[in-house]
């Protein structure tokens, strides 16, 4: 068909309110775009497409499924990536002004490519999440995928990593291979497990090729995505694989004044009885957000169950000496 052609099949769609069909013209003729190597063009008509009103969350996940096949481990069949979106915006990403600042760079650049490619730059679009657990890394991902109306591609290390070590990189490959064909988000969680010191000696050498082979990847991607590696441990990462990246951002653990918005967030679904939350702050230093969140939770739970609408100051402390029992036992159990 013709771009002619297409588009007046795209507003019959419209006009019949034939959604599937809509979004499914939309995508071919997005794709003649790329094929034209109107690569902005097709990032910005996409970009408009799902940020549209029009749009629901089935339609998009069926439209990308029926489009491009997810790909799959040969050996065992399961999907190597998971298709997700998200409907949240920075305000509810508590983190310190600095950090969230390089977060809106990001998409700043991404959303100004077009400005950046007449002076010959590129946006940062290999980018490197590390810290402490729970500190926002998977949130700050989701985030940064809900404010660009791009869905976030989850990679998944427990299916790529096979039992047949030679197909590892076959299913990197595949993956690399899906996430050039749109544009994403796409995140890379736990990426030090492929992405160990090639000198570590533990190692087995299938392994050390599977990182050249991640290494090279990255080096040769052109496609028009976000990519987001996110590790717990970049003190194990290979030295190769920091130079990859455009940028590296640090979640630290979540100061004073950090927790105390936290715990405001996270408690405002339930009233409070007297509750000076400024304490609270204080008792939970070298919490992460995410251990603010789970005791929050436990707290609300607990007044709930107890026939209470009100949250007081003895839920909170029943809650707040579990989870610190909770990382009692953790401490002990990795002495043992």
């Amino acid at each position: 068909m013709t771009n002619t052609e297409i588009l007046k099949k795209l507003f019959l769609a419209f006009a019949k309110d034939d959604k599937e069909e809509f979004y499914r013209l939309a995508e071919e003729y997005i794709e003649r775009e790329k094929k034209k190597k109107h690569n902005i063009v097709a990032k910005e008509l996409k970009e408009a497409l799902y940020a549209s009103k029009f749009s629901n969350k089935s339609i998009i996940g069926r439209s990308y499924k029926n489009s491009i096949p997810i790909p799959r481990d040969t050996e065992k069949g399961f999907p190597l990536v998971e298709i997700k979106e998200y409907d949240i915006d920075w305000d509810s990403l508590i983190l310190p002004e600095k950090t969230l600042q390089l977060l809106k760079q990001i998409v700043k650049e991404f959303r100004d490519a077009d400005i950046l490619a007449t002076y010959n730059l590129k946006p940062k679009n290999k980018i490197l999440f590390c810290g402490e657990p729970g500190t926002g890394k998977t949130y700050s991902a989701q985030t940064i995928s809900s404010v660009l109306h791009i869905p976030l591609i989850y990679v998944r290390f427990d299916s790529i990593i096979s039992s047949y070590l030679g197909e590892t990189a076959a299913n990197l490959r595949k993956v690399f291979d899906f996430i050039e064909s749109g544009t994403w988000v796409v995140l890379f969680d736990e990426v030090d497990i492929i992405g160990k010191n090639r000198d570590d000696h533990y190692e087995h050498g299938e392994i050390k090729r599977v990182v050249n082979n991640f290494l090279q990847m990255l080096d040769t991607f052109e496609g028009n995505s976000i990519i987001i590696a996110a590790t717990n441990h970049q003190h194990i990462l290979d030295p190769a694989i920091w130079r990859r990246f455009d940028e590296i951002v640090y979640f630290d653990l979540p100061s004073e004044n950090e927790r105390l918005k936290l715990l405001e967030l996270y408690l405002k679904s339930i009233k409070k009885n007297k509750i000076d939350l400024a304490q609270y702050a204080k008792k939970t230093e070298g919490f992460s957000p995410s251990d603010i969140r789970m005791t929050c939770i436990e707290a609300i739970k607990y007044t709930i169950l107890n026939d209470s609408d009100q949250l007081t100051t003895s839920e909170l402390d029943y809650a707040l000496s579990r989870f610190i029992e909770r990382i009692n036992i953790r401490n002990r159990g990795g002495n043992a």
